[in-house]
């Protein structure tokens, strides 16, 4: 196993989250900016997680839990770090986050095209399920 730590991100790490996204993410969210990272953290201040080696940020997922519903976004690890790990640590985290809340099912939104994503999820035991379908309105 590497040496990694995994911690809460806290409000000062947004610009630093969104440099990683830019790097490491599969497309953009209408809330990447510094207001809604930090609105984020201020709301559920355990549900951004960062990996970290060596004070380099190497890894994020969000692990959103609304008292009903454990929700996954943002998992992204940097190119550079990929396959040492890093996401399935992110994912045991959020997984016990979730447990300990109460949470009964993970739901992760993935990206369509991003094939990458739908193979780790898949090796991570997330299945897709056919008959679900996100519907949006923006809201602003």
């Amino acid at each position: 196993m590497i040496d990694m730590d995994i911690r809460p991100a806290v409000p000062s790490d947004a610009e630093a989250v969104l440099g990683f996204w830019a790097a490491a993410a599969e497309g953009t969210s209408i809330s990447d900016d510094v207001n809604g990272v930090r609105r984020l953290i201020e709301r559920d201040p355990e549900a951004l997680l960062l990996a970290e080696m060596e004070g380099t940020l190497v890894g994020t997922v969000i692990a959103g839990w609304d008292g009903w519903r454990a929700s996954l976004y943002r998992l992204a690890v940097h190119p550079s770090h990929r396959r040492r790990g890093i996401s399935k640590a992110l994912l045991a985290a959020a997984e016990e986050r979730f447990v300990k809340l109460g949470g009964r099912r993970g739901d992760a939104m993935v990206l369509v095209a991003n094939e990458r994503a739908q193979h780790a999820w898949a090796a991570a035991g997330y299945r897709r399920e056919e008959q679900w379908r996100r519907w949006t309105k923006p809201l602003a």
